[in-house]
């Protein structure tokens, strides 16, 4: 439609370089990781053969009950483990989330585009790992050896391995960690391969403050295995959990190689009134999806260039993009050299029944932009009488029709009242009127409506001039009567 141009104004000023006409939105809102229960956050940096992985998670709760057991490839040394910031998930969740955003149609009737200015509505006993593991790690009865252990920012960390699940888990359990009776039939498949365990437990004495999330740990190895563990993860989940990967490489997208890797629907019109319930409408979309896919896809949700050098990361941003310090706390190391960071954003929703094994990744020479991205469009307002309003009008009710269509499509919502809204601008259009009033019409026999000045209501489709001639001929029949009457 030649009148449904973008006049949006975006978040913040950014001048594109590239694309310039294909970038225009405002944001509305965003469908961000917290949206989901039982969610875990992971950024994963792959360069070569080198990985580092950043976790974090939505544990809460009194601090001295966490716990974290997470199998690695190698002994990690001392250099290889650090606590980051919060504040990168936040960027990176918040530049990729899937967003909702917001485009007002040009007005018809208008001599000159008019232009509307938008704001935005906003958005317990202490661990001693050095006295207590050295007695036990060499008990032949549990057959585990702690390769390493250290104290890095508030956490107390050991790295093990084991000869066998049995002895793996009870050596855990004996030194509190809440382990599940079923976990030897997750652990035993990273034992067989020759993994360590790198195990994690908070220093109290450490602890400067109390705060929704723990710091996030990130760890960096070296192995030809890109790949996530998240086996163990279930042995004491009660559902499904959702992951949230946030990628960075060199190359292009990262892709899941055991399981498809599936685009969600994007880029699809949806009414008016979801936007003080997107989130909602996002859950549903995802859930929708999942099922859809099987419930045993990997779904991507972003994938974009966002190297400094690169002008345009979105459409339409946030806020700020992560800079090069950002890319850098993540684990990014080659910005210097001029080199490009493809951020490929993964949502995976897993439960043991269909994620038999870890994900496993490949870094591809995909560099196609991509985002989930839903739109709503404000009609346009005032004085509707040209014949462009009333073509406008007529194509509203057939544009809202489609998005009721898609919002059906995409949630499974039930959308069979929604005929206020797709009729919401009906009054406005005088020709619905006309229109009616001619179907209602009896025509002379050999006339069209085209025939007449306009056409009346009820059984006679006498016109004026019609009435005129009717008139003169009754008087001219009265004056007759009246003259023979005078003659009698």
């Amino acid at each position: 439609m030649k009148n449904l141009k973008t006049i949006a104004v975006l978040l913040m000023a950014v001048l594109y370089v590239e694309g310039i006409g294909a970038f225009c939105g405002f944001y509305v809102a965003k469908a961000d990781a917290k949206l989901f229960n039982n969610r875990s956050e992971v950024i994963l940096v792959r360069d070569g053969t080198k990985t580092v992985v950043t976790m974090s998670n939505d544990f809460q709760g009194d601090v001295k009950d966490f716990a974290m057991v997470v199998p690695v490839p190698v002994v990690l040394h001392e250099h290889d483990i650090r606590v980051v910031n919060r504040t990168i998930f936040d960027k990176l969740n918040d530049y990729s989330a899937p967003r909702l955003v917001e485009y007002y149609d040009e007005h018809p009737c208008a001599p000159l585009i008019e232009e509307y200015e938008l704001r935005l509505e906003s958005t317990s006993a202490d661990f001693a790992p050095s006295m207590m593991m050295e007695d036990m790690s060499f008990k032949k009865e549990y057959n585990v050896v702690i390769e390493a252990e250290y104290q890095v920012g508030e956490y107390d960390i050991l790295i093990l391995s084991a000869a066998e699940s049995d002895g793996l888990r009870r050596w855990l359990n004996d030194n509190d960690y809440k382990i599940p009776e079923n976990a030897d039939d997750v652990l035993n498949p990273y034992i067989k391969s020759n993994m360590k365990f790198f195990v994690v437990k908070v220093n109290l004495e450490k602890v400067k403050y109390a705060s929704e999330y723990l710091s996030p740990i990130q760890i960096t190895y070296s192995s030809d295995k890109f790949m996530l563990p998240i086996r163990l993860g279930m042995a004491n989940a009660s559902g499904p959990q959702d992951l949230v990967v946030y990628a960075l490489t060199r190359e292009g997208r990262v892709e899941c190689t055991n399981y498809r890797t599936v685009q969600l629907p994007t880029n699809r019109n949806i009414p008016m009134y979801v936007k003080p319930k997107f989130g909602d409408f996002y859950k549903s979309l995802f859930e929708r999806s999942w099922k859809y896919e099987g419930e045993n896809a990997v779904f991507l949700e972003y994938a974009w260039d966002v190297s400094p050098r690169n002008s345009v990361k979105c459409d339409p941003c946030v806020g700020p993009p992560p800079i090069q310090n950002d890319l850098v706390e993540a684990g990014v190391n080659w910005l210097n050299q001029n080199g490009s960071a493809h951020f490929t954003r993964l949502h995976v929703r897993y439960e043991r029944e269909n994620f038999p094994q870890d994900l496993q990744f490949q870094v591809t020479p995909n560099k196609e932009r991509y985002q989930c991205r839903y739109i709503i469009t404000h009609p346009a307002k005032g004085d509707m009488s040209c014949d462009e309003g009333q073509r406008y009008l007529k194509e509203l009710e057939i544009r809202r029709k489609k998005e009721i269509d898609e919002l059906s499509v995409l949630t499974g919502w039930n959308t069979k009242n929604a005929s206020g809204y797709i009729n919401e601008f009906s009054n406005r259009r005088y020709n619905v009127e006309k229109e009616e009033e001619e179907r209602n019409t009896i025509l002379p026999v050999g006339t069209s409506p085209s025939q007449n000045n306009g056409p009346t209501k009820g059984p006679f489709p006498w016109t004026l001039p019609m009435a005129f001639v009717a008139l003169a001929f009754a008087l001219g029949i009265l004056d007759r009567i009246s003259r023979r009457n005078r003659v009698a």
